[in-house]
């Protein structure tokens, strides 16, 4: 299909704005386009090639991380097309030439895909994403690759450490203030797959069917001549199980005022300044008092796992997490990166494979195509083990972590967002339990490569972190 001359001729106004655009094709960077140009012209474009997305290591003082992002990066892949107005623009930016827009005019990704499942714990090294195809069908997955399993990783691992501080107290995410309006949607995804009970962001719920939770803020209770009036007001409306925010004023007072509207039928008291800790006392021992030992107390305030973990021997029956937790909590990036680990010796189709692998200081990759399997012993996790070019071979209690994802083109990895959701709870609750500690500390597993031509290696990514710490 030549479609050099048809986009250069029409007209360079856009048909669609920016948040319409119904391809996710340019989502990538400069560069990926290019190396696809100079392969196509060299003629090693179609050179079957293995790119995987893995992590050198997890952010500082982390025991674990979780594997978020895999739906939403199938989605992407089905609306990974170059249309007429992509190809325009980048024709006109010359990032492209003829031959390379006329080939990427016809692109379908037609290759493999494996990965660890969504909601899935990785550890350093942990091949998360292999991806098996011709050099240019591979790279140019890049970017939007990484940018949605960056993202959405890094929070969900700061889920996972806050639902684990919360024990069964649920949590609530409600950070969208806190990002970017769409980063706002991808965070409250992730943190429902790490245990977070539900959302207040409403695209997430449309989009994911993220249960969604919201009462009032602040503003209502201002709006009105008294608090009396407002707590009214929102009672009517939405009923006495309600959640009524009580420190806009006087905490006592508000309380007070809730449970006699509600005949003491009030559902919860919302928290969002001062201790925390000593105001839940009070505010429980006050309930009691006035009858309403069902009504429950949930708190906010800038909340981190440090804070629910200090909160845990506080009467809270509930959390609402922002800011900490759409910023990954200190880490807002996992540091994946993809690279090309293997390639075949020529354009031949049954050329063989070659292991390739950078060595920069600091940045090496470990060549050919992993596979890992998690180590077991009697249920509880041992070790990441990761295969290099071959199979592991486990026993009847390790399983295998990398599944199907796309085949042949077409995408097999979907699934419900329960399962990722599910996943997870299983899968942290293989881990030692050192791995639930809040200090600073190494992966709560070792990573173990196994080489069959060299049987164990000594950890690539350990030896080149301390080569040069």
């Amino acid at each position: 299909m030549l479609v050099t001359e048809t986009v250069s001729e029409r007209a360079a106004t856009p048909s669609w704005g920016p948040s319409e655009v119904p391809t996710t094709a340019l989502l990538t960077d400069h560069y990926e386009l290019t190396m696809v140009r100079a392969a196509i012209q060299s003629g090693t474009a179609n050179r079957r090639s293995v790119f995987e997305l893995f992590p050198r290591r997890l952010p500082p003082g982390r025991r674990y991380g979780v594997v978020a992002g895999v739906g939403r990066a199938l989605r992407a892949l089905r609306a990974f097309r170059f249309d007429e107005e992509s190809l325009r623009f980048l024709i006109e930016r010359a990032v492209v030439d003829g031959p390379t827009a006329d080939w990427l005019a016809d692109f379908r990704f037609s290759g493999d895909i494996w990965g660890y499942p969504e909601g899935e714990i990785y550890f350093p090294g942990s091949p998360l994403v292999v991806v098996e195809s011709t050099f240019a069908e591979g790279v140019l997955l890049e970017t939007v690759l990484l940018s949605i399993y960056n993202h959405d990783s890094a929070i969900a691992s700061a889920a996972s450490r806050m639902t684990a501080m919360a024990g069964t107290r649920p949590c609530i995410e409600m950070g969208s203030r806190r990002t970017q309006e769409l980063s706002a949607v991808a965070a409250a995804r992730a943190a429902y797959i790490a245990g977070f009970e539900a959302t207040s962001n409403l695209e997430a719920g449309r989009r994911y069917g993220v249960p969604t939770r919201g009462t009032s803020a602040h503003s209502f209770t201002l709006l009105h001549d008294s608090e009396r009036d407002a707590f009214a007001a929102q009672i009517a409306a939405l009923g006495p199980d309600t959640t009524l925010l009580v420190d806009t004023y006087d905490v006592v007072g508000a309380v007070k005022t809730g449970i006699e509207l509600t005949n003491g039928r009030l559902g919860a008291v919302r928290l969002d300044s001062g201790d925390l800790a000593l105001i839940a006392q009070d505010v429980r021992k006050l309930l009691d008092s006035l009858g309403a030992e069902r009504t429950k107390i949930i708190v906010t305030s800038d909340l981190d796992e440090w804070n629910i973990a200090a909160l845990s021997g506080a009467p809270v029956d509930g959390y609402g997490v922002g800011t900490a937790l759409v910023t990954g909590s200190g880490h807002p990036t996992c540091g994946f990166v993809y690279k090309l680990v293997a390639r075949a010796s020529s354009d031949e189709p049954d050329a063989p494979m070659l292991s390739v692998a950078k060595k920069s200081v600091d940045k090496i990759s470990v060549g050919g195509r992993k596979y890992a399997l998690r180590r077991l012993n009697h249920g509880v996790a041992e070790a990441e083990v990761v295969g290099v070019g071959a199979r592991v071979e486990g026993d009847h209690d390790d399983r295998e972590l990398l599944v199907p994802l796309v085949q042949a083109g077409r995408v097999v990895g979907d699934e419900p967002l329960e399962d990722a959701r599910t996943r997870h709870a299983r899968s942290r609750a293989e881990l030692p339990m050192d791995a639930l500690k809040m200090s600073r500390g190494e992966p709560v597993i070792e990573t173990v490569w196994v080489d069959p031509h060299e049987m164990h290696l000594t950890d690539p990514y350990a030896s080149a972190e301390r080569a040069t710490s």
